[in-house]
């Protein structure tokens, strides 16, 4: 993951609005371009591999924060279907033709979007979607079985009574300004034994901390963007992915308490010829560790077809 001294300068692209988004571009040059899209609450800084992992995978890294997180402007009302034209903007500021987009929690219902888009499908070429929420709306889904209690909490279990969960997200929001910790104790008391194990070290803890601290310096609105976004329709149809055209694999840690590894087989269902993989004694910030991995995929885009493969182990809002 990235550590301290490898600096990557941040640059903006600016919508018709005249707002900015910021974003970062960072391993080979020459590389073929994946975009990262963050968690929630996160930002472009949120932990990814370091500069010579993403040299050695051939891989060309752009993450940059969603309206509203760290130095990107915020876009009120925003939806997740809204995530394209971000991508869409950056994409055609750097001029890459074709590209692959990566997904991790809270940015996993934005990477699908992209690959729904009648504008983006057919640039993007693979899509990775780990540890992603399922809408909240969908069918024959338990949205809240077997989470956290904190995310139950942070993402409304009561969705008609969003004061509450706004006033949630500003009470954590404002403590994490006095100091950065918080957040990250807060939720490691909601971990499971499998994320412990990956933010054991301090080295890692401090990362968390920083991209939390980023992605909050300018006040609580990505991620109450973010929530409600999640929460309402996502504005986009998952059948709008032609999963023949644009290959999509889907990756859950099994014992994952953030976002239930249901979420995940829900959104298996949606998307015929998809990949699937719940991997046995992993967890959702196991999706950390995953991502190399997944990069390696994102970066190929010819291989051989691969037959759909489904693993199943022992089976506020932070995503």
């Amino acid at each position: 993951m990235a550590r301290e001294g490898e600096p990557v300068e941040t640059e903006f692209a600016y919508r018709a609005d005249s707002k900015r988004v910021a974003y970062e571009v960072s391993g080979a040059p020459d590389g073929f371009p994946v975009f990262l899209m963050h968690g929630t609450p996160g930002s472009r800084r949120g932990p990814k591999p370091r500069g010579i992992v993403l040299h050695r995978l051939g891989v060309k890294l752009i993450s940059y924060d969603r309206p509203g997180y760290g130095d990107s402007d915020r876009f009120e009302g925003r939806d997740v279907a809204d995530a394209a034209r971000d991508v869409e903007l950056i994409a055609d500021t750097l001029g890459l033709a074709r590209f692959s987009i990566a997904g991790r929690s809270g940015g996993g219902p934005h990477a699908l979007a992209c690959a729904a888009d009648e504008h983006l499908r057919r640039r993007v070429l693979r899509v990775a979607v780990l540890v992603s929420l399922a809408p909240s709306d969908a069918a024959e889904l338990d949205w809240f079985d077997g989470m956290n209690a904190g995310n139950v909490r942070g993402f409304g279990a009561d969705a008609t009574d969003t004061a509450s969960m706004v006033e949630e997200i500003r009470r954590r929001a404002e403590r994490t300004a006095e100091d950065p910790r918080f957040l990250l104790e807060d939720v490691m008391r909601e971990m499971t034994a499998a994320d412990r194990r990956v933010v054991n070290s301090p080295a890692m803890r401090r990362l968390i901390a920083d991209t939390y601290e980023i992605a909050l310096k300018t006040g609580p609105y990505g991620w109450i963007d973010d929530v409600l976004a999640l929460r309402r329709s996502w504005k986009f149809d998952l059948h709008d992915i032609d999963a023949r055209a644009t290959k999509i694999r889907l990756w859950h840690g099994a014992d994952d308490t953030f976002a239930p590894p249901s979420h995940a087989q829900w959104l298996g269902t949606q998307l015929p010829g998809a990949e699937i993989e719940v991997q046995p004694g992993a967890a959702h910030f196991d999706a950390m560790e995953a991502l190399p991995r997944i990069l390696h995929w994102l970066a190929t885009p010819a291989p051989a077809p691969v037959a759909r493969n489904v693993l199943i182990g022992a089976p506020i809002g932070l995503a």
